[in-house]
């Protein structure tokens, strides 16, 4: 007895266990295809990843364009920034658009230039205590010459920060020529509250272009104050320029930490193919790489393998392309393996390649079979699932009848009796919407494929392909 006891409480514990560890992972399946009737054909979702065969997915937030495959996504450093900010104000209403603050902008930039830096100079502020949230930030950026304090020795870390002062800081960084700029305009319309002692950076920032890279450009024009959101990804912008592109100059006065800046630069062909039409969430891929790389003090040859994992999939259906989504893991040299970051600043794809005509030719049966197969086995299950449903409804409803009526209550048993043929008339539409919805994926499937086989280019925005090259930067 007391080892049935026992045996018992090891099956309930692990049986908890084991609910508790597959919490998060739900798997779904409805409509054998979903770009008819907006549902779901199927969907993995885990507290990493998302995977769904049409339909609509809870995007990640966290995510950013590769350039030139827009499809395509990688983590964002500027939402990245943003979760920061979210994750440690511990604010309920912490809100991207609101203006961003001192401690906030501090972050951003501390972040950005010197997230690795240690700190030397302790309780710099009257007003920053030790266990304020964003203390260690404030220290870097004071340390680092990226922000300094007020006067009366305090830092003011929850004063919103103005337009013009974000962009007389964005102008330490940077050295643009603004001898053509002759009006503070952008998208040809004057930005309102810049003070006079604001007008050349603010030219500088105008000069720059990286507003461009801002949402709410209008808010941009008319605001005192730039968002939190907006501050990112100006920042982000800027740190994108001063790693890869190199349009921007560093000025002669800009702090130290931002003329040593050197991030991540990993340039790599790709050896497999990725795409929203065929991938699926938790698939690995390698490239190479092409150039010499140093990550985290150690150097990796050209050669070397990147290894990288599908995070998110969203095929494509009739009103959109789909999308897939990547991380970069590890870099590999013989035994020697060193992990990435958790985000990239921007990645770019340099060329653009379709697999050939011949591999398109031997993949489409395959890839269209599947299909094929997988509508036709969601129909029939869906189909059973929907009748299994709706005989058990139809019992219930009928029992219900027999026994409200002989319990004289006549009119609840023609309410239970309406009720089952409410569950017959739901019945035939599902299942009919099924039928519908199979026999429209599979020619829609079989379409695609054939769109596919001729011009490869139409998906190739959602797809990364052999011996593409990407640049990305950490």
């Amino acid at each position: 007895m007391k080892n049935l006891k026992s045996l018992l409480t090891a099956a309930i514990l692990t049986g908890a266990v084991s609910m508790a560890a597959n919490a998060a992972d739900t798997e779904v399946q409805q409509y054998a295809h979903p770009t008819l009737f907006g549902s779901q054909a199927h969907s993995y979702a885990t507290t990493k990843a998302n995977y769904l065969v049409g339909g609509e997915v809870a995007e990640t937030a966290n995510k950013v364009g590769v350039v030139e495959k827009s499809n395509v996504f990688v983590d964002s450093f500027a939402k990245d920034l943003l979760n920061v900010l979210k994750t440690n104000t511990n604010d309920v209403n912490w809100n991207p658009k609101m203006p961003v603050l001192r401690s906030e902008l501090a972050v951003i930039l501390a972040e950005t230039f010197a997230s690795d830096r240690q700190t030397v100079k302790k309780d710099a502020f009257k007003d920053i205590t030790d266990n304020y949230w964003a203390k260690s930030w404030i220290d870097t950026a004071y340390d680092t010459n990226l922000m300094i304090g007020y006067p009366d020795g305090n830092f003011r870390p929850d004063q919103p920060v103005t337009k013009a002062e974000v962009f007389a800081t964005i102008a330490q960084i940077v050295d643009v020529n603004i001898e053509d700029i002759t009006n503070v305009e952008f998208k040809d319309q004057e930005i309102k509250y810049i003070p006079l002692w604001s007008v050349n950076a603010t030219k500088e920032v105008i000069g720059s272009k990286l507003l461009e890279q801002t949402p709410d450009p209008q808010k941009v024009i008319d605001d005192e104050y730039l968002s939190k959101q907006q501050v990112a990804y100006l920042i982000s912008a800027l740190r994108s320029d001063l790693a890869y592109t190199k349009k921007l100059a560093t000025d002669a006065n800009a702090p130290d930490v931002v003329k040593k800046y050197a991030p991540t630069v990993l340039t790599m062909k790709m050896n497999s193919r990725v795409s929203a039409r065929h991938s699926n969430v938790g698939e690995k891929f390698t490239a190479k790489t092409t150039k010499e790389v140093t990550i985290a003090g150690t150097t990796f040859p050209e050669g070397s393998t990147v290894t990288g994992e599908i995070t998110e999939v969203k095929r494509p259906g009739v009103n959109h392309p789909g999308y897939i989504k990547v991380k970069f893991e590890n870099i590999k040299d013989g035994k020697v393996v060193v992990d990435f970051p958790n985000t990239v600043s921007e990645a770019t794809a340099e060329t653009i390649k379709n697999p050939n005509i011949l591999a398109r030719i031997c993949g489409a049966p395959f890839s269209a079979t599947g299909r094929v197969a997988g509508i036709i086995g969601r129909s029939g299950a869906n189909a059973l699932n929907v009748s299994g449903d709706r005989l058990e409804e139809l019992g219930d409803d009928a029992s219900d009848l027999f026994v409200e009526t002989l319990c004289l209550h006549p009119g609840s048993g023609v309410k239970s009796a309406g009720n089952g043929i409410l569950a017959v008339g739901k019945g035939i539409v599902d299942i009919t919407k099924t039928a519908i919805s199979g026999t429209f994926g599979i020619l829609y499937e079989v379409t695609d494929e054939l769109v596919y086989l001729i011009y490869p280019k139409a998906s190739n925005n959602s797809a990364l392909n052999p011996d593409e090259e990407l640049v990305v930067i950490f």
